[in-house]
């Protein structure tokens, strides 16, 4: 049966779980069951909920006792798109009390009307020659007031210290100085002087209406990538624009405005189902999203769970996970052992702080990068490598 189960964490303080369970499952579908005729029930039983499972996890909280509850929730109750799914699951639930929905699980049949990634983790590793290692991301900082003449600097500055992608700021918009088209032409051309198989994700911003016109014009100039601020806009609008065949580059999602309804404990969406699972199934080739070593900080279960739901066997290809905010140098072995090899290093100031330029910090990067995958220790392979000496003596280590 095509079906999508929707698992929440609820409390009470009566700890009476099966009763809001059924509660749910009759609610948000056909409203009753057992005041229904006999012959209502046999019309109607193809669109009822129900309740798949009830388990307490035993924890005591301000707001009662702790379970998980899973309930299905029939496709033949909704059109295949997010929007209709988040309303049917969670629409009108999300305003009554303390829930919060953990995770979703589509039926083959269901989550074949998704598009996924386009190119995916082994797409982005063909695009930018990176095997074998996590591949490093910078950010272009300081932008905002500035020209493209500055925009060109920082750019050849992080490809030369061996970048591979580097990504808008998500604040950096269409604007006079900066215009998209003329960042899209700086882009491909610095990347070809450079000689290096590297991505440049452009914001991609405007009216909603406008977004595909517009990245596909920019695809024809030779955009290589995209940055998306997917919860500004929606779910649906990435999933428009990762179909379209014409948009033939891979999007970044950019976590911007999710924290909103993300990082209440007891209200709103878990984070690694927002940021790992359902843009990647809306078609982000990365997912960025708070690391748990910054001051922006995700807690360490979520954001190991969040790349492990943009990684994990699905009929859709891998999302890239990208730890994000706090990163440096030092950090690189712990990046490592938390996300493994299928990650991205994603920093801006680890780069642009560097006391030898973004040039110097990318070089760093990179150095930390081999010493890690090689099994080397970071003190040891700065005694050669003068740029991430300097690193290490500016930021220290992640131990």
């Amino acid at each position: 049966m095509s079906e999508v189960i929707a698992t929440y964490r609820l409390f009470d303080k009566k700890s009476q779980f099966e009763k809001k369970a059924e509660g749910i499952a009759l609610g948000l579908t056909i409203g009753s069951w057992t005041d229904l005729p006999q012959l209502e029930q046999e019309q109607l039983k193809n669109h009822k909920g129900r309740v798949v499972s009830i388990q307490e996890t035993g924890r005591e909280t301000e707001n009662g006792r702790e379970a998980e509850i899973s309930i299905a929730y029939p496709a033949a109750n909704f059109s295949a798109d997010l929007p209709a799914i988040l309303v049917t699951v969670f629409g009108k639930l999300s305003l009554d009390g303390v829930i919060r929905l953990i995770d979703l699980k589509f039926s083959d049949t269901l989550a074949k009307q998704f598009p996924g990634p386009k190119f995916g983790v082994n797409g982005i590793r063909e695009k930018t020659g990176a095997f074998n290692r996590p591949l490093v991301m910078s950010i272009f900082k300081g932008v905002i007031g500035r020209d493209t003449s500055y925009l060109e600097k920082q750019l050849y500055a992080q490809l030369k210290g061996g970048i591979d992608i580097v990504k808008d700021d998500e604040i950096l918009f269409d604007n006079p100085l900066t215009p998209f088209e003329e960042r899209v032409k700086l882009g491909k051309r610095v990347i070809q002087e450079s000689g290096k198989k590297a991505l440049y994700a452009v914001n991609l911003t405007g009216r909603t209406s406008e977004l595909k016109e517009k990245a596909r014009k920019g695809v024809e100039m030779g955009a290589s990538a995209y940055l998306f601020n997917v919860f500004a806009y929606g779910l649906d609008v990435l999933q428009e624009l990762a179909e379209d065949p014409a948009i033939s580059v891979p999007i970044m999602a950019h976590p911007a405005v999710s924290g909103a309804f993300t990082s209440a404990p007891f209200h709103g969406f878990s984070t690694e189902l927002v940021l790992g699972k359902l843009v990647r199934m809306a078609g982000a080739d990365f997912t960025l999203f708070p690391s748990p070593y910054g001051s922006v900080a995700l807690e360490r279960p979520a954001a190991l769970k969040t790349a492990e739901m943009a990684l994990e066997q699905s009929i859709h290809k891998q999302t890239f996970p990208v730890p994000s905010a706090g990163i440096h140098p030092g950090l690189v072995p712990v990046l490592y052992e938390d996300f493994g090899i299928n990650s991205i290093i994603n920093a801006g100031g680890g780069v642009h702080g560097h006391p030898n330029g973004a040039e110097g910090g990318g070089r760093a990067f990179r150095q930390a990068v081999d010493a890690v995958v090689a099994g080397q220790s970071l003190e040891e392979a700065a005694k050669e490598m003068e740029d991430l000496r300097t690193a290490l003596h500016l930021w220290g280590t992640g131990k």
